[in-house]
Order: structure tokens, then sequence, then C-alpha cells
């Protein structure tokens, strides 16, 4: 009986390719080097840069984004964020249109391309981020990731960069670890029990009897309605700079913010 070609290859180490010719008259002996064949092909391909090199490049990222399930920030969780669909992780309401409408699987390829240029690549879409130019630097970034979807674990991977200008500022709210307070067990001098606006000035008072100026530009109020977040009619004042002119009051709600402010001179 003739031999006959089958459509698959092997690879060489050199990466060339070579028809895999199997004979009709010895179908047991190929059946199963078939089957490895198959699972090879349709197993996922590990990224080829280094989940551990990656886990630096990371804390770039952890400024606007967490690797807990469910936990988001500017940006959403990237907890298994590999062989997700863009635009679907759970609880995250913040995503463009360009995102939410886009038909795109993140992959190796295609996070390859985001985060080559994140604008370029998908238009219109919110993340302010350049992008990484350097290929070997993406590649461990992406291993790192693919790496924690399956399962791998993230060390300090979520630790912010802590010097200076913005990453710094959110490094000093954070925390060395990179996790957000929680804002219900703050001392009293955290408490904000009074805020007095007056000319260009807030005065903000705490339960340790401190009575604190902003001039209002650097005083910014924001809410929290997380498990984490101050108890309701009891907000928080953080700090926002390493200088200590800049500071965030923080509210359970938003309808406590002009409530809270009495305009008084």
């Amino acid at each position: 009986m003739r031999a006959i070609d089958f459509p698959l290859v092997l690879a060489s180490a050199a990466g060339a390719t070579r028809p895999l010719r199997v004979s009709e008259r010895q179908p047991r002996r190929w059946l199963p080097l078939l089957g490895l064949l198959i699972v090879a092909a349709i197993r996922p391909v590990q990224a080829a840069g280094d989940p551990k090199a990656g886990q630096e490049v990371f804390r770039v990222c952890a400024a606007c984004h967490t690797l807990e399930p469910g936990a988001h920030r500017t940006g959403p969780s990237l907890a298994g964020v590999f062989g997700r669909k863009a635009g679907t992780a759970a609880g995250f309401h913040r995503y463009s249109e360009a995102i939410r409408s886009v038909d795109l699987v993140w992959r190796e390829d295609t996070l390859d391309a985001f985060l080559t240029d994140p604008q370029g690549f998908l238009p219109g879409n919110r993340m302010t981020f350049p992008g990484i130019e350097e290929r070997p630097v993406r590649a461990d970034l992406i291993a790192f990731l693919q790496t924690l979807s399956a399962g791998g674990v993230q060390d300090e991977a979520e630790r912010p960069p802590a010097e200076g200008g913005q990453d710094g500022m959110m490094g000093g709210m954070m925390g060395a670890s990179g996790a957000l307070p929680d804002l219900k067990t703050l001392d009293r001098g955290q408490q904000v029990t009074a805020i007095r606006y007056c000319g260009d000035t807030y005065h903000v008072t705490t339960a340790a009897g401190e009575a604190l100026p902003f001039w209002e530009f650097n005083l910014r109020f924001k809410t929290d309605s997380s498990d984490k977040g101050p108890q309701p009619g009891q907000p928080v004042l953080l700090p926002a700079s390493m200088m200590g002119d800049r500071a965030f009051v923080i509210f359970a709600a938003p309808e406590e913010i002009s409530a809270s402010i009495e305009a008084k001179c």
C-alpha cells in the first residue's frame, strides 16, 4: 500500500519545518504521535518573556491597575486578563466605547500590540499610558500576566513606584504595599469633623482638634463606596503629596460633600 502525506509539519530546533510522512500500513505507530501533535497545537503557548522580570515592570501599571479580582482603580483589575475578552472585567464601569465595542481577546499578540502603542492599536481608548517601546520588556510583562492568569504567584508586583510625581502621591496614599487603606480604621488625626470655606482656602478640622488650611486648588474631594470606604457621615483626610500641602477628603457618598462644607469667614 502506498505511503501518503498528512497535512502535519514537524518543527526543528532551528525553526525549519518538514512534512510528516506516515504509512497507512502502520496506523498504530503514527496514531499516538498524531495525538501528541494535536495536544501541542491546542495547548496555550507560554509567552517568551520572563515572568519574574515582568513583576517589576508591572509596578508601573500598579498606579492604575490591581491584580486582585474585582478590585478596580483608575483602570480595571488585570487579574485573569490573559484570555479575557476586552471590556468585560466584572464590576468595572469606566470602559471607553472603543474598548466596549471591539471584538478582541487579550492574548500574547494583542497585548503586545496594545502595549506598544495603546492609541495607535485601539484609537479612542482612555488609557493615557504612552506604551512600551522595548519588545523584551513587553514580553516580560505579558509573560507575567499570563502566569498570573494561570494561577502564578504575584508576590509584591502591585507595589507602585515610590519616587516623585503622580506615582509618588498615590504611593503615599496607598502605602508601601500598594493596597488602598481601610478608611474606617484611620486615627482621629485623619477623621474630619468640619470643613470651612473662606476666600480661596478650605479649613479642615479633624477629630484630634487640629485645623488645617488648604489652598482650594490643593484639596480634592473624593468618594469611596467600597467596603474599605469611610463610614457614612464620617469623611476622612488623606495626604496627597510628600510636602503635606495637598490632600484628599474622602466621603462615603457624593451627597455628603456639599452638605459638609460651610461657607464662612
